[in-house]
Parts: structure tokens; C-alpha cells; sequence
């Protein structure tokens, strides 16, 4: 199992909508099981498993770990594809970008950040922020980077950082930082309340 791994695929923003899911991928992160075994640690059929494994599989979320025999029949026991997913916006669909972004905004406030902004806010931030995925690095340069042995979750994702920092033209440059301007301006102007220094 990869430490990393970058999802585009539209889709999987919608399939992690699911709770059965989202327990299945946690499970398959764990240890590598069968579609028998989290039928039985989910309470579910293992018709209903299979359905939803197909599915993650689809969307590059869960993998094959290995196989075996087991007198006339192979059993395939399933893993996550990685121990993290970095989601890429810019190829999300809008209201499903503008989802994450309201439940992240949703969040902020319970640890005392209020920022208050509408669905009309939203959607531009979603809109910002996809702009700023696509002044990423090609997708296979991202998958060496995910594939690289021995490396942590954290100094993958400053690779990523530093690669695209490196290899990014001036005129790409200059768009990232006018759009982080712009998300930082429409979030000051919505904030309400931060935290206070201690």
C-alpha cells in the first residue's frame, strides 16, 4: 500500500459521500481482507460489499492485494490503494468542491474561526481553488512522486510543493499568487471571529 496517493476522478468525491464506504476504505486500511470478511465486520451481505468494492476500485481508492487458494477457489483479499488520499479539486465537480469547502468552513467555527459565507462565496472559493489545482504538476510526475519508497505522507506532499514550485513558468506563478489573493480576500472579508493568541 502506497503512504500517498493524488485522486482526480470526480467520482470519488461523490462515493466518500457514503458511510459504508468510507468504513470499508478505513477497514482495508488496517489490513488487507476479503469481501467475506468485511461483509461480516460491516453487517452486511457480501453482495452489498462486492457492489461497493467495484465501485472504489473504479475510482483507484482500493486495489487487489494478493490473492490465494483455498482448496478449488482463489479468494482475493482487497487493501486500500493508499494510508492518505489527497483529493484534487480542480477536476471535482463544482457542487461537490462547494460541499468540502462549506463542511471545511462549517468546521473552522469549532475551533473558534467563524467565517461567515454563502453558497454564492462558496462556489467562488471552489472555483479559486480549482484554478489554483490546475497549476499542478502532470499527473505522472505526481504518480512517481506518490511512488517514491521509504518517504513519508508529509515530505511527499512537500516534494509535490517543491516540484511544482520548480517546474512552474512565471506567468503560472503569477496566476497562483493573484488566486491565493484572491481566496485570502474573500475569506478576511467574511471573517467574523478568530481565536484569541494565547
Amino acid at each position: 500500500m502506497r503512504a500517498f496517493k493524488y485522486i482526480h476522478d470526480p467520482k470519488a468525491f461523490e462515493l466518500l459521500g457514503d458511510e459504508t464506504r468510507r468504513r470499508i476504505i478505513y477497514l482495508l486500511r488496517a489490513k488487507e481482507m476479503t469481501v467475506s470478511q468485511l461483509a461480516a465486520s460491516l453487517d452486511l451481505t457480501t453482495q452489498a460489499v462486492y457492489h461497493q468494492i467495484k465501485k472504489l476500485q473504479e475510482v483507484g481508492l482500493v486495489e487487489i492485494g494478493h490473492e490465494e487458494r483455498v482448496d478449488h477457489f482463489i479468494e482475493t483479499y482487497y487493501r486500500a490503494a493508499a494510508e492518505v488520499f489527497e483529493f484534487r479539486h480542480g477536476e471535482a465537480g463544482s457542487s461537490e468542491s462547494s460541499k468540502h469547502f462549506k463542511e471545511a468552513f462549517d468546521a473552522l467555527a469549532k475551533v473558534g474561526i467563524s467565517i461567515a459565507v454563502d453558497d454564492e462565496v462558496i462556489a467562488k472559493i471552489a472555483e479559486i481553488h480549482g484554478e489554483m489545482d490546475k497549476l499542478g504538476l502532470p499527473k505522472e510526475l505526481e504518480e512517481r512522486i506518490s511512488g517514491v519508497d521509504d518517504v513519508a505522507f508529509f515530505t511527499k506532499s512537500k516534494m509535490y510543493e517543491l516540484a511544482q514550485m520548480a517546474l512552474m513558468s512565471d506567468k503560472q506563478f503569477e496566476r497562483l499568487i493573484t488566486s491565493r489573493k484572491e481566496l485570502r480576500d474573500l475569506m478576511t472579508k467574511s471573517l467574523v471571529h478568530k481565536p484569541v493568541k494565547g
